[in-house]
């Protein structure tokens, strides 16, 4: 059997519970670790330090872990654990919620400024949305653009539609949704009722019922086991009646399956908050546990310990078809709501066309609705009229085709289509109401486009995937020999970490083709303390002539060593630095692909204005003639340096990719600075089979550091 690695409902339900022994205890710090392991740092009254690991990856859980399994915390935190921090820092742990039978938790915490809400969806990609308390959301890992539902920061919470839950459904509605399958009961169990597979299967072994039996089949009484089952299931749930069970595989010796007490039976493959008949029958080899949150830490623990001593899955072909056509299928419904987005915004606006070209008919019928409302005429007697208004042949009244008095509408039919009328408002706000519709759909449709976008791009990174695994399974061979001479950084089990701050990390920075350092300022301060602090004899400053550009700074030698001034700087590293103060200013901000770039020699550079100038901070005056670079091109690639040191590394390719193991190369582009992060992330950490590697060194904040302000994207795409 398959190890579990995503909690299910009913484990949500029973977490909720334990959970709340936690109610009171205060949030000390917040990590997050690369894009899915949050974990929030707590002080408990009675039980001292609390940690909980919420992780949205392959694996989806939120548990309590024990302090000595917590993972070392990333050196330097990202923006989204320092808006946690900021936020929660000394607030209380008020309580968790299930929002109804959905895998999305619900952390609440208190702080004297605020409240704060933690949602974490369990579910589909998985995310974290951090809210405030009237669920504005803060920011989240992912953004969500669906024609359903919206997840983006600054924007309200929208929670999935609401389903069926299966812990509270009365008896009428379980035979509704029964009779309404077409499919066996523990298939109807599973996505009908919304259970799962795991507890419909449960549900039936409970009952007695047979699993793959037809709906159509089932009789009353299975029906009413069937239930019976869910409703004492669900009062276990309720009253916290828990027996928390750790499963294992049994060891197998000889080609017999031996039982043992023994804590080292095998792998773990699942954590239930109570015994399970169907893990019982299945032989699986049980181990109490005091808590279900201690189960499932032991649990999760085992398992990334028996992942970590699993063979190299690169071993074993993707099933890359599988995917393609899953991708292809989503971009075919896509383009489908997206044509109904047209043809509706495209009805909305000829509907509010048609009000105003039949202005006199339309303003009859509900001045006719207004004056008889205002007299106290009830909603019969006017539709009364406007039937015996037909009978006389009166135009306006033959366009009515019903009166809802309970909603206060009016619904017409003019060429052939029918408009719903709000009566309280008149022709032009019926109208604009109609516009403002077209205009919201229209929205959507944006929002769709969006979504298909990613889809696409998905699709071709998983054909880009395939063609790489093909063309490396083709040269595997031709290749071995002088794999075994270099080291495959990309293809190793564990990379180790060899970390390095130098003293200028804080600033953007590269080394170029040629070994030298340059260094650019991040804002006017950082520019400021370039040219006095840093700028020695024998340096080349370099600016755009473009307003909005960093102060870049060509070091001749370190800082640390004795200033040379006669050290002559080769041109390909003048060109690249000329490229990175192109690249890093307000011509990639501003989406175009060139710019002019001046050099000056460090004795050219002053902070002293000419008599009747005035300097702003970050600025400074040059003296004599500059050497230009015209339509200086943008570029730059981020990459991942495995030696001497591993660590990001980001400026122009041609510099780059001679430094770093794998590189990406970006153009401005339509994508946020943070989303374009979150995306090379997560393409990095497919070129690693070390997937923790670059969880510790390149988190989608790091690589931001890396990037241009504006909008990016990778090149080519």
């Amino acid at each position: 059997m398959d190890p579990k690695r995503e909690l299910t409902s009913v484990d949500l339900a029973a977490l909720v519970g334990e959970f709340g022994t936690y109610e009171g205890a205060k949030v000390d710090k917040a990590y997050l670790y690369g894009d899915d392991l949050l974990r929030l740092k707590m002080r408990d009254f009675d039980r001292g330090r609390v940690e909980l690991l919420i992780e949205v990856g392959e694996i989806k859980r939120a548990h309590t872990v024990a302090p000595e399994r917590v993972p070392d915390a990333p050196g330097r935190p990202p923006q989204f654990a320092m808006m946690l921090r900021n936020r929660l820092s000394g607030a209380d742990f008020v309580g968790v919620e299930q929002f109804e039978f959905d895998r999305i938790l619900e952390f609440v915490f208190d702080r004297d400024d605020g409240t704060t809400r933690i949602i974490v969806e369990l579910f589909g990609q998985g995310n974290v949305a951090v809210t405030d308390g009237e669920y504005e959301v803060i920011d989240c890992l992912e953004t969500v653009r669906l024609k359903s539902r919206t997840v983006v920061p600054g924007s309200r919470y929208e929670f999935p539609d609401s389903r069926t839950n299966p812990l509270s459904v009365s008896r009428e509605a379980f035979d509704r949704e029964m009779d309404d399958s077409d499919t066996d009961v523990v298939r109807t169990l599973a996505t009908q009722l919304n259970m799962g597979g795991l507890y419909a299967e449960e549900v039936c072994t409970r009952a007695g019922v047979e699993k793959a039996m037809d709906i159509e089949d089932a009789t009353e009484d299975d029906y009413r086991r069937v239930y019976e089952a869910i409703e004492r299931l669900a009062l276990d749930v309720r009253n916290a009646n828990f027996d928390p069970r750790l499963y294992r595989e049994p060891v197998e010796e000889d080609g017999e399956t031996e039982e043992s007490e023994s804590p080292d039976d095998g792998p773990v493959v699942d954590a239930t908050p109570f015994p399970l008949e169907e893990h019982e029958e299945a032989g699986l080899a049980a181990e109490r546990a005091d808590s279900f949150l201690g189960a499932l830490d032991d649990y999760f623990f085992e398992l990334e310990l028996e992942d970590e001593e699993e063979p190299d899955p690169t071993e074993q072909r993707p099933d890359f078809e599988e995917e393609i056509a899953k991708h292809e299928r989503i971009i075919e419904q896509q383009q489908g709501a997206i044509e109904g987005f047209e043809q509706q915004a495209q009805s909305q606006r000829e509907n509010a066309e048609l009000l105003y070209a039949e202005y006199g008919v339309v303003d009859d019928i509900l001045s006719t609705v207004q004056e008889a409302r205002a007299q106290d005429r009830p909603w019969d007697e006017i539709e009364e009229r406007f039937e015996e208004g037909k009978e006389r042949g009166i135009e306006a009244a033959e366009a009515v085709v019903g009166v809802d008095g309970t909603e206060g509408i009016v619904t017409i039919e003019l060429d052939g289509e029918e408009i719903d009328l709000l009566a309280r408002q008149g022709v032009e706000q019926n109208a604009d109401r109609l516009y403002t519709e077209a205009k919201r759909i229209a929205e959507k449709k944006e929002g769709a486009l969006a979504a298909i976008e990613d889809t696409r791009e998905d699709l071709e990174d998983a054909k880009r995937r395939r063609d790489e695994w093909e063309a490396t399974d083709e040269t595997a061979d031709d290749d071995e020999d002088e794999a075994q001479e270099e080291t495959n950084w990309l293809e190793l089990a564990s990379v180790p970490i060899r970390e390095n701050e130098p003293w200028y990390d804080r600033f953007r920075w590269f080394h170029t083709s040629d070994g030298y350092l340059v260094i650019g300022g991040r804002n006017a301060d950082q520019n400021e303390e370039l040219v006095k602090k840093y700028l020695e004899p024998g340096d080349t400053v370099l600016h755009t002539q473009a307003h909005g550009g960093p102060v870049t700074v060509l070091k001749a030698t370190d800082p640390s060593e004795a200033s040379s001034s006669d050290i002559e700087l080769p041109d390909s590293s003048i060109e690249e630095a000329a490229q990175f103060a192109v690249t890093y200013s307000s011509v990639w901000k501003d989406g175009r692909y060139a710019g002019d770039v001046y050099a000056v020699d460090s004795d050219q550079v002053t902070k002293t204005p000419e008599s009747g100038e005035y300097l702003e901070k970050g600025g400074f005056a040059i003296r004599g003639d500059r050497t230009y670079y015209r339509d200086t091109p943008v570029g730059v690639a981020v990459g991942i340096q495995c030696e001497p040191y591993t660590r990001v590394i980001g400026g122009p390719p041609s510099a780059i990719e001679g430094q770093a193991e794998t590189t990406i190369e970006l153009e401005p582009g339509r994508y946020a600075q943070a989303d374009a992060a979150k995306r090379l992330y997560r393409q990095f950490r497919e070129e690693f089979a070390d997937e923790s590697f670059v969880r510790k060194i390149a988190s989608p904040d790091r690589i931001q550091h890396f990037m241009p302000p504006g909008g990016s994207r990778v090149k080519g795409e």
